[in-house]
């Protein structure tokens, strides 16, 4: 589907491994939802402590680094017109889908009651003959669809967050990014600069620098198939039916 009656949720959670992922991939459609009214939260695995390859910057410049990212990432969240940004500080590059991160992300899906969840695709291990997907994608992607299901709907998992107060939380769809296959295509023309301009706060990655022919052909050729100018697609789990829908 085109969402030829276009979705908008009311609450959103984009969850990502690290500082720039959804600025590269999801925002378009985060600033969308987010001029339509929608509370978008924005959930940050790791910090991105390990993304610099400097032969001056060693073990101990990653606290550092950590903190330039974060600044980083809530400059483009800003930009998105995110309502909320919440780092988990996971080791960068050493993210396993554990059980101690699914809970994290049970605790904040049950805490902040989203529509929608936007996360990548787990099981994706290659893109082209160019580019291996980083293992903290993958990972942070399996976390994140296993706590929306079945955990953060699941009373009797994870009891301790119910006797916190963590109410179980059914999450209606779940948009997932970077499929072989997608099955909806957002329209991000009117949000196509706004989506570049996030990804330019993130100064310290050289590879967000001099990148507006780059995703505009990437923007065009996800939207290529629905005839859009440009567009981020998705395959789209609907997990509970609206009656409106």
């Amino acid at each position: 589907m085109t969402d030829e009656k276009e979705y908008f949720p009311k609450v959103a959670m984009s969850i990502a491994a690290h500082p720039d992922d959804q600025d590269f991939t999801v925002a378009g459609t985060l600033a969308k939802w987010a001029r339509a009214g929608c509370r978008v939260i924005s959930v940050l695995v790791t910090s991105g402590d390990a993304g610099s390859n400097d032969i001056a910057h060693d073990a101990a410049h990653k606290p550092a680094l950590a903190r330039i990212r974060e600044a980083e990432q809530q400059a483009a969240n800003a930009a998105l017109g995110v309502a909320e940004t919440v780092f988990l500080r996971y080791p960068d590059g050493e993210l396993a889908p554990s059980l101690e991160l699914r809970k994290d992300l049970t605790r904040l899906i049950r805490q902040y009651q989203p529509d929608v969840v936007v996360t990548g695709d787990p099981d994706a291990r290659f893109y082209g003959n160019e580019y291996i997907n980083h293992p903290d994608h993958r990972a942070a992607a399996e976390a994140a669809v296993y706590a929306v299901f079945p955990s953060a709907g699941s009373r009797l998992i994870f009891t301790d967050l119910l006797e916190a107060g963590y109410e179980p939380h059914n999450v209606k769809r779940l948009y997932l990014h970077g499929v072989e296959k997608p099955d909806t295509w957002v329209d991000i023309r009117e949000t196509f600069e706004t989506k570049l301009e996030a990804l330019k706060k993130h100064v310290s990655q050289l590879d967000t620098h001099n990148v507006d022919e780059w995703m505009r052909e990437w923007a065009k050729e996800e939207g290529k198939e629905k005839g859009l100018e440009f567009a981020e697609a998705y395959k789209v789990m609907v997990l509970r039916k609206e009656r409106e829908e």
